[in-house]
């Protein structure tokens, strides 16, 4: 759970791309939010353009998720898709760099009234969200709200990205990061009443999963949510950052009653049924560029 510590290796040549990566990320958080706005929309949509073999990602997701979407109506959604992954690249920068009274007039966090009540009792507690193009700038806003939460933390091979990421997490969160590999660690944080960020809608380990339906497709999904709210006798607060006409919105949802169950496959269904309606606030901005529907049931038709 220790920080990276910054030493003289970091500043060895090979990194200086890296700093040099950084310091023009924390450059382009001083543009005017208008400017970010059209310069990133611009590049997603230029970026869809080339990536031919990503934007068939986008499209077959969005076919299955909205299967109403055709012809024309489907390429414009495809398109405001890379628009808003280009707008995320330049949040993710003002995420990072902006200082407080810069980013206060352009966001707020509606229902902590939510996440207050569940850890009224001293409960530790899960704040359940999905990968969305606003994910940093939402997390920000957070900060901003002044909700403490420990961030999920996963090693980069980079050092100097591993050093800055560690170190920016933990500097506006609050608390410490949590290597999310590191069960003792998160179970111990939730006992002791600290929130957690956690994004379960990327099922990396099929071990740990079930086949639960995502807009309609069984696919893999972990069942680490109801794991962690177990051991950690912990609650699961939804909540989700969107961005509606320029301006940022983190909405927080009740407390999930009876949760978890006794069934993994119940439970994990459940929390695919909470993302897809998260997904509902702002469709475009959800990642589609993931092959979410990679992983099916043996004999499931390949989606991608």
């Amino acid at each position: 759970m220790a920080a990276p510590t910054f030493n003289a290796s970091l500043l060895h040549p090979r990194h200086w791309l890296t700093w040099l990566g950084i310091g023009l990320i924390g450059l382009i958080s001083w543009l005017p939010f208008q400017v970010q706005a059209r310069l990133g929309s611009g590049l997603g949509r230029l970026a869809g353009r080339i990536l031919k073999k990503r934007r068939a990602v986008v499209r077959k997701n969005l076919q299955i998720a909205f299967p109403d979407l055709h012809g024309a109506a489907l390429e414009r959604q495809v398109g405001a898709h890379f628009a808003e992954i280009g707008r995320g690249v330049f949040e993710t920068a003002s995420a990072w760099f902006a200082p407080d009274w810069r980013l206060r007039a352009h966001g707020h966090v509606e229902g902590l009234e939510h996440l207050h009540a569940a850890m009224a009792d001293g409960s530790g507690v899960l704040l359940l969200t999905a990968h969305f193009t606003t994910l940093e700038i939402g997390a920000r806003f957070l900060c901003l709200a002044g909700v403490p939460f420990h961030a999920m933390y996963r090693p980069y091979n980079n050092a100097v990205m591993d050093f800055w990421m560690h170190r920016w997490r933990e500097g506006r969160s609050g608390l410490p990061a949590l290597p999310r590999e590191d069960l003792r660690a998160l179970v111990r944080a939730l006992r002791n009443g600290r929130a957690i960020w956690y994004a379960p809608d990327q099922a990396l380990d099929r071990r740990l999963s079930v086949y639960a339906p995502f807009f309609g497709v069984p696919v893999s999904t972990i069942t680490a949510t109801a794991r962690l709210a177990q051991m950690g006798r912990a609650k699961v607060v939804p909540y989700f950052p969107c961005r509606e006409n320029g301006h940022y919105t983190v909405r927080f949802f009740p407390a999930l009653e009876d949760f978890p169950g006794n069934d993994p496959l119940t439970d994990a269904t459940r929390i695919n049924r909470i993302i897809e309606d998260g997904i509902a606030l702002a469709p475009s901005q959800y990642f589609w560029v993931h092959k979410r529907f990679k992983n099916t049931p043996p004999g499931h038709p390949p989606i991608y």
